[in-house]
């Protein structure tokens, strides 16, 4: 695998997508009730779609906090402010069915043991500075480039959907092949002319640095041609559906836990964030240049149930070594987790969107001097 020539293809989306609406709205009440209570047990999920937004799942917290505050102060932020368009933040309808955490959950949580089971992977690669695939990485920068331009013209609405096609020659990034890019937009403006301007003012500036994009790459913007109804009034959104997009784009594995609107003990989010800072720390010491982490644990559990390496030949020292080192520098433990990496604190709307790793500034992103 590390020597194939082949095109990897990864995709991002904007903030205004549906289900990251959901995310965005799940994630701002994570930390609403973190800043109230940093003990606060959450599992928040949403659904939005047409005129509406439904908030429920199971939190146990001592904040008071307001989700119909939240949800709209979210919309609002997030760019959807028309009204008469099918979504808006101040005349949707907001349905709150929040209960409490199962007390069974929370018996085996109390102990300092995982909140579930299930399994967790970590990634990074040296092919960009922030150890993340250039797919994927590139993707992110399309994305955030359409975010800065449609926040500054009233011709683009807030939902987008981005894609990265990436050849590979000899196992590195060697051009992009392929982009595509569709923008809600306004009924103003003719289809060539959004053509032309997403070109121009999105596509270029964004792919132009990789030194990967040139006359050759394959351009598919607004395929469909018309893309005016966006949002949760085109389509139906719902919190953890973008797994793949909030990771490695499918370049590495995915333990298929999502991770918005969840506090850190469940380890689907917090043991994926430690993941990714183990693989981090391994590519920055020399210890390898590309490297796969993957974490089981058990449900009441603190100690993980398995550990495995992946190198893909990069590897300096075997696997076994590697779980030493491993064991030796990290706390692999929940409780041992959210202590090194500060997860009590409201940090998680930002992760929310452009993915949850390669953000310098995440504690996930830090290196240690490995022992």
């Amino acid at each position: 695998m590390f020597l194939r020539n082949q095109v990897l293809t990864s995709e991002s989306v904007g903030e205004g997508h549906p289900d990251k609406v959901c995310d965005l709205i799940a994630d701002a009440i994570l930390d609403a009730c973190l800043e109230g209570d940093p003990n606060s047990r959450v599992a928040c999920e949403v659904l939005a779609t047409t005129d509406t937004v439904i908030v429920g799942g199971e939190i146990t917290t001592n904040a008071e906090i307001d989700v119909e505050a939240i949800v709209r102060d979210t919309v609002r932020k997030i760019g959807y402010t028309r009204k008469g368009v099918g979504f808006d933040a101040e005349s949707l309808s907001v349905t709150n069915l929040i209960d409490r955490q199962s007390p069974d959950i929370a018996l085996g949580v109390d102990r300092d043991g995982a909140g579930d089971q299930g399994m967790v992977f970590g990634y990074a690669t040296r092919e960009t500075p922030v150890l993340m695939p250039a797919p994927i990485y590139w993707a992110h920068e399309l994305m955030k480039r359409a975010a800065s331009v449609r926040r500054k013209t009233d011709l683009l609405g807030p939902d987008a959907k981005g894609q990265i096609s990436l050849a590979y020659k000899y196992g590195r990034p060697h051009h992009v092949d392929a982009v595509v890019l569709s923008h809600q937009h306004s009924e103003t403006i003719a289809h060539e002319d959004l053509v032309d301007f997403l070109k121009q003012e999105i596509i270029i500036p964004a792919l132009e640095p990789s030194g990967l994009f040139d006359k050759n790459t394959r351009l598919y913007i607004n395929p469909t041609g018309r893309f005016v109804i966006g949002g949760p009034a085109g389509d139906t959104g719902l919190t953890g559906r973008k797994i793949v997009v909030d990771t490695y784009g499918g370049i590495a594995h995915h333990g298929g836990g999502a991770f918005s609107g969840k506090d850190p003990s469940k380890v689907d989010r917090s043991g994926a964030y430690l993941a990714r800072w183990i693989a981090v720390n391994l590519v920055q010491s020399g210890l390898c240049t590309k490297c796969e982490i993957q974490l089981s644990y058990a449900i009441g559990v603190a100690e993980p149930i398995s550990i495995a390496v992946e190198t893909f030949g990069t590897g300096v020292k075997s696997e076994a070594e590697l779980i030493r080192i491993i064991r030796r520098n990290f706390d692999l433990t929940p409780k041992g987790m959210i202590e090194a990496l500060g997860l009590r604190a409201p940090i998680y709307r930002r992760t929310t969107n452009y993915g949850h790793f390669g953000k310098p500034g995440l504690p996930w992103e830090r290196t240690l001097a490995l022992s």
